[in-house]
């Protein structure tokens, strides 16, 4: 297969649907532009919001953006934990949701820099199998921790049941851990922000079209001090 093609470059703002996967969006992309195309971070089918997408010789940009802090609103059923932190799972665990008071406590201990047990249903490989593997088998595993920094966390929502959140966090950060260790599931996830990009500024995957690229200048005096540089 020959190479793809390095134009048109430039990053994409995309405002991804529930339901398919972030490298279908990639591809659907990549079949407008012709050109290489990668991302900055990938979001689980079932969640929606921004993706960046690099096009042509912009995927050396990748390094300096996925690393970047990310925000998200989140939907959290407290009555229940699933298999996968989502509501994709099954329900392996009912529980009584707090009450105001004991959420606040528990999101208290959830700010800062905290760790957090990696999910079961993602790709890590626990003794050379990946976790999700194990996990659709119904093999219990010990998911290893990762260190996370909660820059955010503020209640938007609390019907008594569900709480809606909206939280900044650092990258590689997993917001399903954070709906379990409160005791429940993500119904919804959406990204909002990547670092200074907003999902008000994206596109739907099928309104993409070339001249909306941003330029690789503008992306990077757009990056926070001291990550601009080349």
């Amino acid at each position: 297969m020959p190479p793809r093609a390095l134009d048109p470059s430039g990053v994409a703002l995309v405002d991804k649907p529930a339901g398919p996967s972030s490298f279908a969006v990639v591809a659907q992309i990549r079949r407008v532009t012709g050109a290489r195309t990668g991302h900055a971070g990938t979001l689980d089918p079932f969640a929606t919001g921004l993706l960046l997408l690099l096009s042509g010789r912009s995927t050396k940009l990748t390094p300096k953006l996925v690393g970047l802090d990310k925000r998200y609103v989140t939907e959290v059923d407290l009555r229940g934990r699933t298999s996968t932190g989502d509501p994709e799972g099954d329900i392996v665990e009912s529980l009584q949701p707090p009450e105001e008071h004991e959420l606040e406590e528990r999101l208290a201990l959830l700010r800062g820099e905290i760790e957090l047990r990696i999910p079961a249903a993602y790709a890590v490989k626990i003794g050379g199998e990946r976790a999700y593997a194990l996990a659709r088998r119904g093999v219990e595993v010990e998911m290893p921790l990762r260190r996370s920094t909660v820059h955010e966390l503020d209640v938007v929502a609390y019907t008594g049941e569900t709480v809606t959140l909206d939280m900044r966090v650092s990258s590689g950060t997993y917001v399903r851990s954070i709906a379990d260790a409160l005791g429940g599931h993500c119904r919804t996830l959406r990204r909002t922000a990547v670092g200074p990009f907003d999902v008000a500024d994206a596109v739907a995957p099928e309104a993409f079209e070339p001249g909306l690229l941003i330029e690789e200048s503008a992306v990077l005096a757009a990056l926070p001090d001291g990550d601009g540089g080349t």
